[in-house]
């Protein structure tokens, strides 16, 4: 299907010709037309048809995506029974919709799934061509007893219309506050609900018995309910589902999951239309792809593609300041100052940065200097949900001067009356960049405002080539991935938890979901095949039998309490375990420093990581939640803390949270790099930097590698820059180091950040690469990432925690049981057991291949490194130094740098700084 053109504008009495009279006056009440992109959703709904649109900021991009589903209940509920032809609306002044266009009410009630295996004898078709023959009676023990099946076919059609679905609690919860405002405005008989991770369970469970209209949730849930017995009556009256953000959603494991989900909810549902949302896309096809059922047909199907027109460019500008610039620090402190004097003159700015330890920092030290009192606020997602959603009820009425957030606000959150995004630190990507510019502002006549604030000289670099991405509005979404088979396996037990199921259907239901559309059917196999015994070398365990085979040939759970244990570990997001942190109050510590006896109960402040918590001892404080903590003791799953009035905190350190560079921003630091005729758009004192390099150097080029080799602090160092992330980099380095251990040059470590990596060798290798005792074709020669990596991997902790997440995934660990909880120790230990249990036995299970699979692309970047070094194939230039070259001080720096740091490392790293800055310039 070729794409459709972009909206173009009609005239206003065309636009509201296709709305009903109540919304006609709602549009005109607020002095607003529907713009042509909204109406070309309705006409999409009307026809039938699953849309991607493609909307800037403020261009409503919200209310298009629910705008039929609005229409379309505006008559409420009681005419919507199941198989009912809805006629016109019952809502006051509403008019009917066009009688040529049949309403989506009018679509025959749906019939069980094929996969399910429910229903009775004799075969029947079920839609797409499917036919289902087996009997539920067959086997007594099936987890669908025949009483419940009977009364669910009695039952009409759940009232349950539309799934908002987005990748963020604090978004499905935006949206309901924001959808309020037209469903009460316009006096529609709706109700709007959320369920996510924070929402009551009692709440939960009665949305299942008496389901809302629209339900706003996030991919877990929808997998939740999906494993459910009732699932297929929960959803059996499901018109459409709105996936927000949905370039985020599909870049990553949820997204494999969520396409599964999609493609279960086209079973139970046919005719389902998924409408996408999106700001930032790269490929529209790949999102299209998404929205709609693949087959084995070619070319794929597509949905339909709506692009908005209109928008004003952002202005973007990157932070001038005075004070000299770090040339490594990933803290900004030296703007901080800066940035409250911009905090001061904007009546609501947003501080967007990379890491909740950098939130944590940042916020600390503006209230240290906040002297005028502004109200500023902290928002992160360990913080607890009370203090988030009071956060955003403070922004929501301006409240607020400044919230300093992490990605837990960067997507999609309507905050109209943000003046201004500040980006804290590099952006890692332009597509990034250009969606939390677009928190600001959100009014399509007028442009958003950002300053980019770089906390070193090579961020410089990185926030001036983002700003050029910006001006031509570049995107760098990842591309399409492959769906996970850790992430198949979860599925498959979820859909064994809802009901037995046939693996023939369940496969052809699985291969409709885009990310799987090639999958071979061995894998299919060999992940059923895990999901029922462990696989060869683990099925002699019982514990790992989660499914058995019925007499008609279904697949069954395999006894209630895994489905329980399901329903607890259900999801792709694998973090450390998370201690909450109670503040209570401690007799005298405040004063004395010496620890009273701990006063219980207290107030909960949110969760951190528990191995940061086992480095600490009573008396130590840390920064959390915007206050100076005192760490007084830990009992069971709690943290107790008091407040001190110590001045030097530790800050936590939270997993993850770094975001890589992008390939797209690498390449512009290239091209930037190697073109001094662009230079002037850089601050002074970096252009010093570069000019610096180019006499004591040179400056790497745009296709080439540079390697500088020199001794410093009786080291020798081989310094290269190939700008690919810290993650290729990392592997990088590992592969390199065991190159030179071969070539017995005594390599001691590495070191690396985005843009370089940093040998250091008790052995000298510029004279070995002198001397032609070390090539360096050989040393970067593509063939490292053959056995040398497959070496490497086999004795890599790193690939033992990849592994350690695939197995928490596909649900062979479960890290939360009734009862009880593992610690990430226990996990550890249970998965590197059975990894080298694997290793040995079974080198082809089905989680070792997830585990490389995710090693190329994840923690590893593998693939990324392969085309680096393809890239660079005769293309090294070897620099020997005398001394530590300009660029390399940076990535010197990051030697020996701490997993914590505040004010008091921010100086240390200074001390350092001037040494080598010393030893650059002398």
């Amino acid at each position: 299907m070729p794409p459709a053109p972009k909206s173009k504008a009609r005239p206003s009495h065309t636009a509201d010709a296709a709305l009903p009279e109540v919304f006609r006056r709602w549009f005109r009440a607020r002095g607003w037309t529907a713009r042509a992109h909204q109406i070309d959703l309705v006409t999409a709904a009307q026809a039938g048809r699953s849309v991607l649109l493609i909307a800037p900021t403020g261009a409503g991009k919200t209310l298009a995506g629910f705008l039929p589903t609005l229409i379309e209940l505006s008559g409420g509920r009681a005419k919507r029974g199941a198989g009912s032809k809805q006629g016109s609306s019952s809502a006051a002044g509403a008019s009917p919709p066009p009688t040529s266009v049949p309403h989506p009410d009018s679509v025959p009630p749906p019939q069980p799934s094929p996969a399910s295996g429910r229903g009775s004898k004799p075969a029947r078709d079920v839609g797409k061509g499917q036919t289902v023959s087996a009997d539920i009676t067959a086997d007594p023990t099936d987890t669908a007893p025949l009483p419940f099946a009977r009364w669910q076919a009695t039952q009409p059609a759940s009232p349950l219309h539309t799934l908002y679905i987005s990748p963020l609690k604090a978004l499905a919860v935006d949206i309901a506050r924001n959808l309020e405002t037209p469903i009460s405005e316009m006096g529609l008989p709706i109700r709007v609900e959320t369920r996510t991770g924070d929402t009551p369970s009692s709440r939960r469970q009665r949305q299942r018995r008496d389901p809302p209209d629209i339900l706003l949730t996030t991919p877990e849930q929808i997998s939740l309910l999906l494993a459910s017995k009732d699932a297929e009556h929960l959803f059996s009256g499901l018109k459409r589902v709105v996936l927000d953000e949905l370039h985020a959603l599909v870049t990553s494991k949820r997204g494999d999951l969520l396409a599964l989900a999609l493609a279960r909810l086209r079973a139970i549902a046919p005719g389902l239309q998924c409408v996408g949302l999106s700001a930032t896309v790269a490929e529209p096809d790949d999102l299209r792809r998404y929205l709609v059922a693949q087959d084995e047909g070619a070319p794929a199907p597509l949905a339909d593609l709506v692009v908005a027109q209109g928008g004003v460019a952002p202005d973007v500008r990157m932070l001038e300041t005075d004070v000299p610039m770090p040339w490594a620090s990933h803290m900004a402190l030296h703007a901080v100052r800066d940035i409250y004097a911009l905090l001061k003159v904007n009546r609501l700015s947003l501080v967007f940065v990379n890491t909740r330890r950098q939130a944590e920092f940042i916020f600390q030290e503006l209230w240290r200097i906040n002297d005028d009192n502004l109200p500023i606020a902290l928002h992160h997602g360990s913080l607890a949900v009370e203090q988030r959603r009071k956060v955003e009820a403070a922004m929501a009425a301006g409240r607020l001067k400044a919230v300093v957030a992490t990605s837990s606000l960067d997507l999609g959150i309507d905050w109209g009356d943000v003046d201004l995004v500040i980006n804290v630190g590099a952006p890692k990507g332009s597509s990034r960049l250009l969606q939390r510019i677009g928190r600001a502002n959100h009014r399509l006549d007028e442009p958003s405002r950002a300053v980019l604030v770089p906390a070193n000289r090579f961020e410089v670099l990185e926030c001036r080539a983002a700003l050029e991405a910006v001006a031509i509005g570049a995107q760098d979404t990842p591309p399409e991935r492959l769906g996970a088979l850790d992430v198949l396996a979860q599925h498959i037990l979820g859909m064994a938890c809802a009901a037995p199921f046939a693996a023939d259907a369940l496969f052809k239901e699985v291969r409709s979901a885009a990310p799987y559309r090639t999958l071979p059917r061995e894998d299919f196999d060999a992940a059923l095949e895990f999901v029922a015994t462990g696989g060869y070398a683990l099925k002699a365990y019982e514990r790992y039998a989660k499914i058995r085979p019925t007499r008609d040939g279904l697949w069954r759970v395999a006894n209630p309490m895994i489905a329980q244990a399901y329903r607890l570990n259900v999801g792709t997001i694998v973090e450390s375990t998370m201690l909450k942190v109670r503040l209570v109050s401690a007799r005298g510590a405040a004063k004395t420093g010496v620890t009273g006896r701990v006063r219980f109960g207290g107030r909960m402040l949110g969760e951190v990581e528990e191995y940061f918590v086992e480095t600490m001892v009573p008396g130590d404080t840390f920064v959390f939640a915007g206050e100076i903590l005192r760490y007084e003791t830990l009992v069971e799953d709690e943290v107790y803390v008091s407040r001190t009035t110590a001045t030097e905190p530790k800050v936590p350190a939270y997993a993850g949270g770094k975001f890589p560079l992008s390939t797209f921003l690498a390449a512009g630091v290239r091209a930037l790099l190697a073109a001094p005729e662009r230079w002037a758009a850089l601050p002074k004192q970096v252009r010093e930097w570069l000019e610096l390099q180019r006499l004591r150097s040179r400056l790497p080029g745009r296709d080439d590698l540079l390697v500088e080799s020199f001794v410093q602090g009786g080291r020798h160092y081989l310094v290269t820059y190939p700008f690919e992330g810290r993650l290729a980099h990392q592997t990088l380095g590992m592969l390199l180091t065991r190159r030179l251990e071969r070539a017995r040059l005594k390599p001691l470590g590495f070191v690396a950040n985005d843009y370089a990596l940093a040998v250091y060798a008790a052995g000298d290798m510029g004279a070995a690469i002198s001397q032609g005792r070390l090539t360096l074709a050989d040393l970067f020669d593509e063939d490292m990432l053959g056995d040398d990596l497959e070496a490497w991997l086999a004795e890599s902790a790193l690939m033992k925690r990849t592994f350690r997440y695939c197995a928490v995934i596909a649900g062979l660990i479960e890290r939360r049981f009734p009862g009880k909880e593992k610690t990430s120790r226990q996990v550890t230990v249970s998965t590197d057991l059975i990894y080298d249990v694997l290793r040995r036995h079974e080198s082809d299970h089905l989680l070792l291949r997830a585990a490389r699979a995710d090693a190329a692309t994840g923690l590893l970047d593998v693939k990324r490194l392969a085309q680096m070094l393809a890239r660079i194939r005769g293309r090294i230039v070897h620099m020997a130094l005398e001394r530590v070259s300009p660029l390399a001080v940076p990535v010197l720096l990051e030697i020996g740098q701490e997993s914590v740091g505040g004010e008091a490392s921010e100086a240390l790293l200074a001390e350092a700084e001037e040494e080598l800055i010393r030893a650059a310039t002398g």
